[in-house]
Order: C-alpha cells, then sequence, then structure tokens
C-alpha cells in the first residue's frame, strides 16, 4: 500500500520538475493509489462447489501529468501518465509521453483554479478498510451467502439452489497540484455487495445488494437474504400479452435506467456532442413536474461521495432537473469554461478519473457520483402500487442500450427478475424471468412519470461507477413485448 504521504510528495516535487521546463507554461500533476478487492460467490447445491472463492485484487499506482506547452505560434496541450513509480523518473516519462502527444485545442481556456471553498466531507474513509485482511475479506463473502442459505433453508429449499455475485473492496488514495494553486489529496473507501439467488428447477431469480462506506455499517448478509426472498416470491412466473403497461419500476430497476441512459444525456460533453435529447433544452420542461433530480458528490454516509474531483475541487450538489424542468448538467473544468458566459456558469463538480478507482492513467472526465431522485408529492410503496391499480411491477433490467443512439432517447432491455403482475392495486404473480422486453423511450418516461417512493435505497449496477439513491418509480403507458416464446419449446 501506497502512503498518502507518498502521493503528497509526488506532485509536490513533480509541480516544481515540470514548471522549470522552458516550454511548460502550466501544469497539473495528479498521483493515485488503488486496490480493488472482489470476493466471489458461486455456490450450487446439487454440484461440489467451494462456495466463495479466495480474494482476488487489481491494484496499481503511479502519476498522470498534463501540460500546457507554449510554442512558437500556439499552445498545445499534452497528456501522460507512468505507472508504478513515483520518483522524478517517473514524472519525467510522464512528461515526455505528454509532450510527444501534445495538440492544439482552441477550446481550452484554463487548468482550474483553487478556490476558497471548503471541503464538506473531511476524513470520511474508514481506515480497518485499508488495513483488512484476506481472512476478513473472505468472511464478508461467507455472511453474504449465508444469508441467502438461511433463508432459502428457513422457506423450506435445499436443492436445485444457484447463489452467485460478489463482495467488493474498494480503497483510494490520490494527490493533485497544479500551477493555479490547487494542492490537495483525498482517501475513500467503499464495500458493496451484489447477490443473484435462483431456485433453478422453478425458473425464479431475485437480486439483493447493499453498500457502505465503513466496515461496521456494511452487512453483506442482508444482500443474500434479500436475494434468496425475491427468488423464493417469484416462483410460478406468467407470461404477459405484448402491449403498453403503467409501471412501477423498482430501484434496481430505476438505478440500470439512470445509470445506463439518462445519466449520460445530462453530461455537458453529450450535450457538446449532440448525443444527448436536451440539447437546446436548458431552463425548459422535460419531466414531469413531480419529480427532481440532482447530484451530490457531498452526500454523508455514500460511496459515491468524494472530498475532492480529481481536478481537486470541492465536491456538492448539482441540479439537473427541478420539478421538471432541465436546470443543470454535469460537467468537469473543461466544459465548464467552454460553455461559460456572461449569464450562465456551470460549476465544474463532476471531473473525475473513475476506472475502477481514481485512475491516474487518464485525464478528468465527466461521471456522476450520487444521483438523487425525489418527488413533490411522495407516498408508500404500497400507496404507489396501489394508484397504478392494473399493470406490471418492474424490479430488474438488464443489458439496456439506446436503438438509435442516445440523441433520439429510444431504449431497449430485458426484464430478467423480481418482477410482477399488479392486480387491484396489489402485487399478483410474479413475471416470468427473461420473457419480457420493454422498447420505449426516457424522454417520454420522465414526463409520464406519475409518482415517487419515499423509500429509497442506495442502488449500484453492473460497471457503473455512481450511486443511484433509488426510489421506486410509477410511469404510465411503457411498452412491454413478450419474447422467447420459442425457447419454451426446445
Amino acid at each position: 500500500m501506497v502512503a498518502i504521504e507518498d502521493l503528497r510528495k509526488c506532485v509536490k516535487d513533480g509541480l516544481q520538475f515540470v514548471k522549470s521546463q522552458k516550454d511548460v507554461r502550466d501544469a497539473e500533476i495528479f498521483a493515485s493509489w488503488n486496490d480493488q478487492v472482489t470476493v466471489r460467490i458461486n455456490y450450487t447445491s446439487d454440484i461440489p462447489c467451494n462456495g466463495v472463492q479466495e480474494p482476488k485484487n487489481i491494484s496499481g499506482y503511479g502519476v498522470g501529468v498534463l501540460v500546457v506547452f507554449d510554442t512558437s505560434d500556439t499552445i498545445k496541450i499534452g497528456f501522460g501518465s507512468d505507472t508504478g513509480d513515483l520518483t522524478l523518473e517517473g514524472l519525467e516519462r510522464a512528461l515526455d509521453k505528454a509532450r510527444r502527444g501534445a495538440v492544439s485545442d482552441p477550446d481550452f481556456k484554463s487548468l482550474p483554479f483553487s478556490s476558497d471553498e471548503s471541503p464538506k466531507l473531511t476524513s470520511y474513509h474508514d481506515k480497518s478498510i485499508m488495513e483488512l485482511e484476506d481472512e476478513e475479506m473472505v468472511s464478508l463473502g461467507w455472511r453474504a451467502l449465508k444469508g441467502a442459505l438461511m433463508t432459502f433453508k428457513e422457506s423450506g429449499y435445499k436443492r436445485s439452489l444457484i447463489v452467485g455475485g460478489d463482495v467488493t473492496i474498494l480503497k483510494e488514495k490520490m494527490a493533485i497540484a497544479n500551477t493555479q494553486g490547487i494542492d490537495d489529496y483525498d482517501e475513500s473507501t467503499a464495500l458493496m455487495s451484489s447477490i443473484t439467488a435462483m431456485v433453478e428447477e422453478k425458473d425464479s431469480k431475485g437480486t439483493g445488494w447493499t453498500t457502505a462506506t465503513h466496515l461496521d455499517k456494511f452487512k453483506p448478509e442482508e444482500s443474500g437474504e434479500m436475494a434468496a426472498r425475491s427468488a423464493i416470491s417469484t416462483i410460478g412466473g406468467k407470461r404477459i400479452e405484448s402491449g403498453k403497461y403503467n409501471v412501477v419500476f423498482g430501484r434496481q430497476a430505476v438505478a440500470t435506467l439512470f445509470s445506463e441512459m439518462i445519466v449520460s444525456a445530462l453530461s455537458l460533453s453529450s450535450i457538446d456532442s449532440g448525443n444527448s435529447p436536451f440539447v437546446g433544452k436548458l431552463g425548459e420542461k422535460v419531466a414531469s413536474d413531480t419529480v427532481s433530480i440532482y447530484d451530490d458528490g457531498a452526500r454523508a454516509g455514500e460511496i459515491g461521495s468524494k472530498k475532492i474531483t480529481c481536478e481537486g475541487l470541492t465536491t456538492g450538489r448539482t441540479d439537473l432537473i427541478e420539478k421538471g424542468r432541465l436546470v443543470g448538467f454535469l460537467t468537469n473544468h473543461y466544459y465548464s469554461k467552454k460553455y461559460e458566459s456572461n449569464v450562465r456558469k456551470f460549476i465544474p463538480r463532476n471531473g473525475f478519473r473513475f476506472g475502477g478507482g481514481r485512475d491516474f492513467r487518464q485525464s478528468a472526465s465527466i461521471f456522476a457520483t450520487n444521483i438523487v431522485i425525489e418527488g413533490t408529492r411522495e407516498v408508500t410503496s404500497e400507496k404507489l402500487i396501489s394508484r397504478i391499480k392494473n399493470g406490471i411491477y418492474i424490479g430488474r433490467l438488464w443489458y439496456l442500450y439506446p436503438v438509435h443512439g442516445l440523441a433520439r432517447a429510444d431504449f431497449t432491455g430485458t426484464v430478467i427478475g423480481d418482477s410482477y403482475i399488479i392486480r387491484n392495486g396489489k402485487l399478483g404473480e410474479p413475471l416470468k424471468p427473461n420473457t419480457v422486453r420493454i422498447s420505449d423511450n426516457f424522454v417520454k418516461l420522465l414526463q409520464n412519470i406519475k409518482g415517487i417512493s419515499k423509500e429509497k435505497k442506495s442502488t449500484i449496477t453492473w460497471g457503473s461507477e455512481e450511486v443511484v439513491i433509488a426510489p421506486e418509480i410509477a410511469v404510465k403507458e411503457i411498452n412491454l413485448e413478450n419474447v422467447a416464446e420459442f425457447v419454451e419449446s426446445l
């Protein structure tokens, strides 16, 4: 493990060295160390198995350099990095890569400036996670598996069981300094458990998840219990006919919709490229007036929260949609300056280098942190479902993707589990997994929101960096298609 003091020394000494170069106008030095540990769970009741695998980790450290070079006729911007070396020799190699790859960018305005704004989060990581031993990590996996198996056992299920998933521990350290006065550092920790449970002979499947920033608040067994309960309750799934249905999206489905579709469309980089249905819509109504959406990178207790961005700027709240009206975008410093005007400024609270941690090998892009969805008149889950009367509860979606590009907002994906038919305002028969495809438009979906639940849960999806503080959401007239009937005749 690399000490935070070593990262801070690297960026401080590196900045002095780079500034001494005759052709350097400005520079930003970023150093980081990350360790992502995964404990895989793979249990099969009818086939001999280990149940929980040994932890596997992806760890690395190094330095990245963003430099503004003076040339005879213009300035050029270059980025380079070096892995596994925090000495001046490593930084020299990174600088050489930046110089050789430098290009002219007429949209570049400046590096980020230091400010008087104080971070809202300080010393918020769990030091005990940084020192976690392999045996303790494996025990977290066993707790998740035990939660599922005990739930199955209590309900009389011992055979034809499959439990899979993982417990992930993420440790991050970073330091940054630039010629505009930024000199800061950050340390963060996160714990995540994501479990899928199946009763194979019954064709049923359920999921569960939990997150925490501190070890004493992490309860992986809850993810296993949640997954097993859902698998049991979805036994005997039914098919539905194709058509338009009023739908309640469960928290995992809401998180998938936002992580894989909507968040990207609310990024200023997507606006810049024209790859968003919200181009030219700032200030206009784009969603139901019952819904507000914002990103908050300083939300206490959330695994998406950080003290500072990977540009050294303070994290905080960015309002995106307020009572249905588009009021802002996610942005980093580069795009905030590109689109700054006398009447409009975008605060750069989302400049990160995510990729299994805070990655020194890339310059800062735009990433969400904690996406929060709120309603003006939130109700209980029971009340939300009762309002639908007759429709479908979609608990989990898989592999959503834009059909004609993100700008058109058309998307499709598969309903894979945790779902039910709603009859007379209550959850009825379970929906058979992998037999329904959703094909709709996420702008229309936002406009057709009819209700949002009070109860919210911090929710992650596979491969996403952000957390969605997800409620359940009721939406009218969603297009659902009955699929894969031919499989049942094989």
